[in-house]
Parts: structure tokens; sequence; C-alpha cells
């Protein structure tokens, strides 16, 4: 699950610490940053540590911190503590993702700088990146952003970034062997299958079932890779704020390659509309409730006109990524009653997730969209 961040700019070396993008001392995930500054030495690096490193506030998984490395501001990431899904917050993937010559053809791609394997240095394997300061949207827009205004300048802004991503030639860039492009969709309804069903050791949501059978049915073929981002959503991009322009996009631990409707029905499966049912609208991903934001059905269009992708399979591709947000909601609840987190709005995920996956039966069935 990507990092969440608050709608706020992300703060500049010159921040108060207080500030709201931050996590409060007493709530951060603590590192043995003296064990860091030890082992980065011996590579030759200088960690800072005369202003402790702070934790961004809001993130549901990845653990993410702005340290100073070397005289600039970096930020290091690694997974959250305790036992994770097999292929979940994948750094090393994330690292040869960014540390390709992606940011050649896509400029919003941060640069990663380094990555360590070791767990004994930090608890997890983790990987440092560039720090691209400006602005992150949560659930809601900052005070002083007018929504009809901001609204679809926003939504043209993720549809012109999917679209570039996957017109990005993966060849070009060192990717074309990222990733199993071949089974990549008949792989991800059995693997997000054998997740909800293991949760916990309990029974399944009773739709589970009937939705994975509903996927194997209608699966299209795997039809030619792009390069997929696989968590792409309005949190997940940087942008300046006084333009609106991206800055970067983030939280790449996912990225592959596979059918580019997949990028673009995971961007739907946040986007919320106002009909939507209230514990879906409680995701609170994306402000898209707001006036001046376009609906779901306009964005597909959108993205079919810049592309010329049929969009005849994007039914199956939306249940496909609904389906595997309501686990991903599930299992966040399931390390909230594990004891893994403490966090108090994870207690309401199981609800949400369950509410997810009701509503992607009914789009499954054409009763919602």
């Amino acid at each position: 699950m990507a990092t969440i961040l608050p709608a706020t700019p992300h703060p500049g070396p010159h921040a108060d610490p207080a500030m709201p993008g931050f996590r409060p001392r007493g709530q951060t995930v603590p590192l043995d940053w003296a064990r860091l500054r030890r082992y980065l030495a011996g590579l030759g690096h200088e960690l800072d540590l005369a202003e402790m490193p702070r934790q961004f506030a809001g993130g549901l998984a990845n653990l993410n911190y702005l340290i100073r490395l070397d005289g600039r501001q970096c930020v290091l990431r690694r997974p959250p503590p305790g036992p994770l899904p097999p292929g979940a917050n994948d750094m090393a993937r994330e690292h040869r993702v960014l540390s390709s010559r992606l940011w050649q053809r896509f400029p919003q791609a941060p640069r990663s700088l380094m990555y360590c394997v070791d767990p004994d240095v930090l608890g997890a394997h983790f990987l440092v990146m560039e720090y691209r300061p400006g602005l992150t949207i949560g659930a809601d827009l900052p005070a002083w952003l007018d929504s009809n205004v901001a609204g679809p300048r926003i939504a043209s802004t993720l549809v012109d970034l999917l679209v570039q991503l996957h017109t990005t030639d993966a060849a070009e860039v060192g990717l074309d062997d990222l990733g199993k492009p071949d089974g990549f969709l008949s792989r991800a309804i059995e693997g997000w299958t054998r997740r909800a069903e293991a949760l916990n050791g309990a029974a399944p949501h009773p739709a589970v079932r009937e939705l994975a059978q509903w996927l194997r049915a209608h699966c299209p073929p795997d039809g030619k890779p792009t390069l997929l981002h696989c968590d792409f959503k309005l949190d997940n991009v940087v942008l300046d704020p006084e333009t609106l322009r991206p800055r970067a996009v983030l939280d790449w631990d996912m990225a592959t390659r596979g059918h580019p409707l997949f990028d673009l029905a995971t961007l739907l499966s946040y986007w919320t509309e106002p009909g939507d049912p209230e514990a879906v609208r409680e995701l609170r991903q994306m402000p898209t409730t707001s006036p001046g934001f376009p609906s779901r059905a306009q964005i597909a269009e959108a993205y079919r006109q810049r592309t010329g992708c049929d969009l005849s399979d994007l039914p199956f591709h939306r249940v496909l990524a609904m389906f595997k947000l309501g686990v991903v909601f599930l299992q966040l609840h399931a390390r909230y009653l594990a004891g893994a987190t403490t966090e108090p709005r994870y207690a309401s995920f199981g609800r949400i997730g369950r509410s997810i996956l009701d509503f992607t039966h009914d789009i499954a069935h054409g009763r919602a969209n």
C-alpha cells in the first residue's frame, strides 16, 4: 500500500519540524540511526544527525524518513515492521526501477541513490532516494485551492502522467525484463485470492469466491505490456504548489510490466464519486467527490482519447483493481488486529474493505460502475 501524506506542502530545508508533514517525535517509529551512520560511513557517506531524521506522517505501509546524507536532503524508505505478504513492500524492486534510466524518459521518477539488503542495519532492507519537495494531496484539497479550478487541472495531470508512463519504452530505459508480463493478469487473480483466503485463517468474505470465479471467467489476453506503476493515485504524485505541475511520482515498489488498463483501473479504484456507497467514500484517498473533479467515466474517456487504447476490457480490470483494493484494506485491518500497528484509523479498515468487496461484486454484475 502507498504512503499517504497529508494535504500540506512537503517540508523544505528550513521547515518547522513540528509542522503536520511529520509525525510527532513520540509517534515516530524508531530506527537505529547511529548504526545506520556507521554503516554509511563504511561506504564513504556521511549521515548528519545534528538534526535527527523525521518520519513523514500518514504512511499506511512503508516507513519514510527525511534524512540529510552527504549534505543533501534524501528520503529513506523501508517496509513496516512485522510479517509482510509475499512480494509486498519490495524495496529491491523499487530500487531497480528508480536506479534505471527511467528518469531520462519519465523525469517525474526520483532516482534511487542506494539500496541495502542487510536487515541487520535497520531491521529490514531499505533504500535511499532523492527528495522532491512539493505539495502532496490526500483526502482533501488544501483550503487555498478552489476545487472547481484545481479539480480539472489535477485530473488532467494524472491522466497525462499515466499516458506518459505507458508510452515510455521499457527497453530504452533498461526495464524490458522487469516483471513477468505473460500471465500477469492470471497471477494477479490467484495471488489476491490467496491473500484474501489467508487473512488470519478466518473465513473469507462471501464475495471473495464469487469475484475470483468471475475474474477467472472474464480474464482477457495479457496483450502488449507497458510499464506499470501499480498504485497510481494522487497522493503518490508531488505537485508544484504554485502551478500544480508534477514534480515526482512516488511509491514504485509494485512497479512491473503488464496491461496498461490495470494502471488506469487502479486509479479509478481510488476515484470515489458522490453516489458511491458511504463506506467506499470513506476510503478518502483522493478529493474526487469535490466539485470540479470529473467522473470515472470521463477519466477513462480522456485516457482513451490520448492513447487510442481499446477500453472494452476495462470492466475486467476495474473489478480486478477493486478486488485488490478491498483485500489490501482487509490486510491492513489484520495488521491492526494482530497488534502490528496501533493507529486508530486502521480500526475501520475491515468494514471499509468488506464494503469495497461488496461494491466490486455490484460492479462485476452491472449494478454499479
